[in-house]
């Protein structure tokens, strides 16, 4: 079809054959193998030249719009191999959306503008899962199967790349007494009533389950885990990340014997054909620093 638009836009053979750099033969051959694949004349000679038939001209016409087409498919194909364009699906554990997505997106989006991103949280224990099937690019998980913590497996086809370990800290009423050491005990805080986070993601920590037979109350998340202490109601253990953003009527102080700590790992997969830009973003998170603010101790604090 290419030589066919070549001829028509030529006039002649000749000329089809000059401008493609093939013998006048070659073009000929071309042509004939054209028309019989359709069935139909295309060419007509006039003079010394030949002129398209109305079947001709048509095809020549629909032969301009597929080349337009397959240059722009090679475009696109380009721009994607090179990580320029299409879309990545990013899930995370909770308490790692703003210090540590955010920024990494943020890195990602500068170099890759037009790349669309789908973010949101995990979806129960189906992560990794999601990774294995295509339907999530990545996913920052806690915890996750086959590694310290919950019994079970990674799924063939996912990898896990350590990104950082997030240690858990003391949420604790402002005004308790135990506020005012810089680092608390766990087996200090075994006798204290517990409030307990019962999001899916992060998983509880053995060390708080072994240390919290108390527990009073669970919150449905973080947030209202910190308003719960807030009010009096007991103590909690949450992942330093998540900790960002705190309610003022609580008091966060550091753990030890033994601190507490959720291995935050991305999933992808394994298997070629990959977005490009996913080790770009890869690269971000492991790079990222979250904000001291999540993970510092007020100075005011004395020490235990």
């Amino acid at each position: 079809m290419r030589v066919l638009c070549a001829v028509v836009a030529g006039g002649s053979v000749t000329a089809a054959a000059a401008r493609l750099g093939y013998t006048p033969s070659a073009v000929s051959q071309q042509v004939a193998a054209l028309e019989r694949q359709t069935g139909t004349v295309l060419l007509e000679r006039v003079g010394r030249g030949v002129r398209p038939t109305a079947a001709g001209r048509l095809l020549a016409e629909h032969a301009v719009l597929i080349g337009r087409q397959i240059a722009e498919a090679e475009t696109a194909l380009a721009d994607l191999r090179a990580g320029r364009t299409g879309r990545l699906v990013v899930r995370y554990a909770a308490g790692c959306g703003a210090p540590l997505i955010a920024p990494a997106l943020a890195r990602l989006r500068a170099a890759h503008p037009e790349v669309r991103i789908e973010v949101g949280p995990v979806d129960g224990d189906d992560a990794l899962a999601d990774v294995g099937r295509g339907l999530v690019d990545l996913a920052v998980v806690a915890d996750a199967p086959g590694l310290p913590g919950p019994a079970g497996g990674v799924p063939e086809g996912v990898r896990l790349v350590h990104l950082l370990d997030d240690p858990y800290r003391a949420v604790l009423p402002a005004g308790h007494p135990l506020a005012a050491r810089r680092v608390v005990d766990l087996a200090d805080l075994a006798r204290e009533p517990w409030i307990v986070s019962e999001a899916p993601a992060p998983r509880r920590p053995s060390a708080v389950t072994a240390a919290a037979p108390d527990v009073v109350v669970g919150g449905e998340d973080h947030a209202t885990v910190q308003s719960l202490v807030a009010a009096g109601l007991g103590v909690a253990l949450a992942p330093a990340l998540s900790l960002g953003a705190r309610h003022p009527g609580i008091a966060v102080r550091r753990v030890r014997g033994p601190e507490p700590v959720r291995p935050l790992r991305a999933a992808v997969r394994t298997a070629p054909g990959g977005h490009p830009a996913l080790l770009l973003l890869l690269d971000a998170l492991r790079g990222t620093t979250p904000h001291p603010a999540s993970r510092g101790v007020p100075r005011a604090a004395r020490a235990g």
